[in-house]
């Protein structure tokens, strides 16, 4: 009796395996071809990793790559414009295995014949992102692909129509930090405008703001738009590029009321209150996951005679000056030239300040510093510089705090601005 039932269990089991097979085997001839042709751009042997982390728009390459063949592109990159492959590789004498493999997208791309890379436009800091922060980013040649670097830091911001004028479509893929005064999303504004003047797409690929758990500080001013802030939002937005490039067109911001035609390769498992550790510095200054926490707080003192830690190895993490008093502050450093800051404020000069170092993550923009630093200025008329009002995008906040005003009072006065812009960020907001 057993054995009756168990041969009748089996005979099931087949049959229902046959009858999968043979469904599978049934797709549409319309199936079939789509799947080849999505295929085609497909490295043999390569996957993409698709765990329970945080996939960024880069590694989702199923959703973008077939839109790029017989394209010719353009992408604004920058060191930090990678993505992560599970490649068959030698994992000894005589044994393969799967490793996962990181590739810049332009090398990525470079790769497919179907696709044509034609150029790169460079950011701030530059195509391989080693330049200091604020030097001029010249044209070149990238020397790995021979493609030509477009740089969109120095006179050039915004690409021309010549410069656009063999391109189909443009890729915008930058790790972006979530501060206001940070240039890369002034760079995403200039090349919606001359995309959206020259009627070519963009496509963006997603990354997560590290900054993107909390929205602070007080809206830019029309009358003080710079490249260090373009637009009437707070300090810290918390937006990524992906959910700010959707603000720009809705909030009508580019020239003339134009639109950009965007596609957003959206990123998987994210939400603004997951944590994100960048795998890349986004700029040489930038160093660690607290320099990139401190940093909205920390790049007012840009705007002051006070060295915010460029000349050392702790940027933004440290801050001082020689005119600070040095009875007040026990910590001292001598900021020397290194990489990204070739010539730092205070170039070889003993300064007295503040080691950060050991602080726990911030959760919205800490006055403290600034204000305890300018109280303890030797030399207060030469503490602020005109560059100030920039990062600042108002001229109150210098005035409040050169007139004693407390920092709980200073943050009563952003609270209707930061309200009235939260309520229209909801609208684009693209992760939870």
């Amino acid at each position: 009796m057993r054995l009756a039932m168990f041969k009748n269990r089996v005979f099931l089991i087949i049959n229902v395996l046959v009858l999968v097979l043979i469904s599978c085997g049934n797709k549409t001839t319309a199936d079939n071809e789509q799947n080849l042709k999505n295929q085609k751009l497909l490295k043999e042997d390569n996957t993409i990793d698709v765990d329970t982390n945080i996939v960024v728009g880069a590694n989702r390459t199923d959703l973008y790559l077939p839109l790029l063949e017989d394209k010719r592109i353009g992408i604004v990159a920058n060191q930090t414009s990678v993505l992560e492959v599970i490649e068959r590789r030698a994992i000894g004498p005589s044994t393969m295995g799967n490793a996962k493999v990181t590739h810049h997208l332009v090398d990525y791309l470079h790769d497919y014949s179907a696709i044509t890379v034609s150029k790169v436009f460079a950011p701030e800091h530059g195509f391989r992102g080693t330049a200091d922060a604020g030097e001029v980013v010249k044209d070149g040649i990238d020397t790995k692909t021979g493609i030509p670097i477009v740089s969109l830091y120095g006179k050039n911001k915004k690409p021309s129509p010549e410069q656009l004028a063999d391109l189909d479509l443009v890729i915008f893929d930058i790790q972006d930090v979530g501060a206001r005064f940070y240039t890369y999303i002034s760079s995403l504004h200039y090349v919606m405008e001359a995309c959206a003047e020259a009627n070519i797409p963009m496509l963006i690929l997603d990354r997560p703001n590290p900054n993107g758990h909390y929205v602070d500080g007080p809206i830019l001013e029309q009358e003080h738009q710079s490249f260090v802030g373009m637009h009437p939002i707070p300090v810290v937005h918390g937006m990524t590029i992906g959910e700010y490039a959707k603000m720009i067109n809705g909030q009508a911001w580019l020239k003339d009321r134009m639109t950009c035609d965007i596609t957003i390769i959206e990123m998987r498992n994210y939400s603004h209150n997951k944590s994100y550790s960048l795998p890349i510095q986004p700029s040489p200054n930038l160093p660690n996951d607290l320099a990139i926490n401190l940093y909205p707080s920390l790049c007012f003192f840009e705007g002051t005679n006070v060295n915010a830690g460029r000349g050392t190895s702790k940027q933004f993490q440290i801050y001082g000056s020689p005119y600070l008093d040095k009875t007040v502050y026990n910590f001292k450093y001598i900021p020397m030239p290194n990489n990204g800051a070739k010539y730092p404020k205070h170039d070889n000069v003993l300064c007295y300040g503040e080691d950060l170092s050991s602080r726990s993550k911030m959760k919205q923009l800490d006055l403290s510093y600034l204000i305890r630093a300018y109280k303890n200025s030797i030399d207060k008329p030469k503490f602020f510089n005109d560059f100030f009002t920039k990062l600042a995008g108002t001229t109150d906040l210098r005035q409040q705090i050169e007139s004693g005003i407390s920092e709980e009072d200073i943050r009563t006065t952003w609270e209707k601005g930061l309200k009235e812009f939260k309520k229209t960020r909801v609208k684009y907001l693209i992760y939870k």
